[in-house]
């Protein structure tokens, strides 16, 4: 089965390099069919000519507000979008694209996003992308997955230099560590902007981004992330388990809730872990027991018996209809009994517990040893 399932990866990956992702247009007139959705984004990607951005490193950091058009016939977990030539009816369109000349701008119109939400949902996600993405695939991920999952408040993507290449790995990798600076100053002037609360998404590659940057910044100012963070997830993590606990060790205290989303069918961590030649050691994303990360303060999401039917195996909290469906349900039974949890609480209630193929939500914490 792990000879097959890394073939299925070669597969993926040579399909991936046919097509050529290297421009999304903007196309105004989608959102005569489609549904807006505002992506506000934050890039270190070196500028183009055409107003996009590529996958070369520049040290400036551009501030942008990208307009999404959702399909009209787009289903919960399912991520269409055509590239070069994208039909409006039925994928993901870049329907507007505007660059801030000054950070104050892209705070006021961020402050003008949030005043549209009742004042407890006031609250700003952070989406750090992975591995081989580029920053339309990226600003589309991110819309697919709030509006999926009805998640309140803005969107802030960090759309960090990926060389938006399968075989780019390499690469990808020096720019996470390139990058780390980009996502610090970003988390540090949300704060300063007078967000409320800021909840950080990463997927893939971009935990490690996230892990990185976090530990900087407690070495810098011990407490910092908790005091200022309102939750971490980390979905997917391409991470070494080690290098994940001596990251934990910065933490003056983690911030709560931090969530960690595994499957142990992840085809793309299996062949991640071929690649770096650690055929028996797991990475953080696809660990087959909690024990590795027992007696640190996360939550670990075990998504595994919802791979077969997400569209993407690598990122089945983002990609399977009954997840998000179970996700959607377990955030409105908790606005059902409590309005004071925070933006994590509301999506992910206690844990969620799979026995026996049977999927269960619970409303109160259980501990990790009863799992």
């Amino acid at each position: 089965m792990h000879g097959l399932r890394l073939i299925s990866g070669v597969i993926m990956v040579l399909l991936a390099a046919c097509t050529d992702r290297s421009f999304t247009p903007t196309v105004p007139e989608a959102l005569e069919l489609g549904t807006p959705k505002t992506i506000f984004a934050a890039t270190n990607r070196e500028p183009l000519p055409d107003g996009t951005f590529g996958s070369e490193r520049t040290d400036g950091v551009s501030l942008l507000e990208l307009t999404v058009s959702i399909p009209p016939d787009h289903k919960p977990g399912s991520l269409k979008f055509g590239y070069a030539k994208p039909d409006p009816s039925t994928e993901f369109t870049m329907a507007g694209r505007k660059t801030f000349a000054t950070e104050a701008a892209f705070s006021a119109r961020l402050q003008q996003e949030l005043a549209k939400f009742p004042k407890k949902e006031r609250e700003v996600t952070v989406f750090v992308h992975g591995f081989n993405s580029t920053q339309a695939e990226t600003a589309f991920r991110a819309a697919q997955l709030t509006h999926d999952i009805n998640v309140p408040g803005a969107t802030v993507i960090y759309s960090w230099p990926s060389k938006g290449r399968p075989l780019g790995y390499a690469y990808d990798g020096d720019s996470v560590l390139f990058a780390r600076d980009g996502l610090e100053a970003l988390l540090r002037k949300l704060r300063a902007s007078a967000v409320e609360r800021i909840v950080v998404v990463a997927h893939s590659m971009g935990g490690l981004l996230t892990m990185e940057t976090l530990r900087q910044i407690e070495i810098k100012t011990p407490g910092w992330t908790a005091q200022n963070l309102g939750g971490v997830i980390l979905m997917s993590p391409d991470l070494d388990v080690d290098v994940f606990k001596s990251q934990m060790q910065r933490f003056k205290q983690v911030p709560q809730p931090f969530l960690i989303f595994v499957s142990r069918k992840d085809n793309v961590l299996t062949l991640s872990q071929r690649l770096r030649g650690l055929n028996g050691r797991e990475r953080l994303g696809n660990l087959d027991s909690i024990d590795a990360v027992s007696g640190l303060p996360v939550e670990v999401i075990d998504t595994t018996a919802f791979a077969d039917e997400a569209e993407s195996q690598h990122f089945v909290a983002a990609s399977s209809p009954a997840l998000i469906a179970l996700l959607n349900g377990a955030r409105e039974t908790a606005d059902t009994f409590t309005h004071s949890q925070d933006l994590l609480q509301k999506i992910l209630p206690g844990q969620i517990v799979i026995q026996d193929s049977t999927i269960k939500v619970a409303l109160e914490s259980t501990p990790a040893d009863n799992r």
